[in-house]
């Protein structure tokens, strides 16, 4: 049998569930990433010429209202 000190199996327990949240955080934030990519893909991001506010409508194509100054965005004809 392989004797452990108290220390050291509290320090490997700890390395392995910090390493297991990372890795699941690192997972998920992928995930929302790409769900980011595909809606700036489609154009649905938006920031606002007044008060360069950054947000998302996907009701409009051309022309949208920001939510914060309530000022009229037009579409620019670069895709950033």
């Amino acid at each position: 049998m392989i004797k452990v000190e108290f220390s050291l199996a509290i320090a490997i327990y700890l390395i392995f569930t910090v390493c297991l949240i990372l890795v699941l955080w690192l997972f998920f934030e992928r995930k929302k990433l790409k769900t980011l990519v595909s809606l700036k893909e489609k154009g649905f991001f938006w920031q606002c010429n007044v008060c360069t506010y950054v947000y998302v409508d996907s009701t409009h194509d051309v022309i949208s209202k920001c939510p914060r100054c309530e000022s009229f965005n037009k579409k620019s004809d670069e895709s950033s």
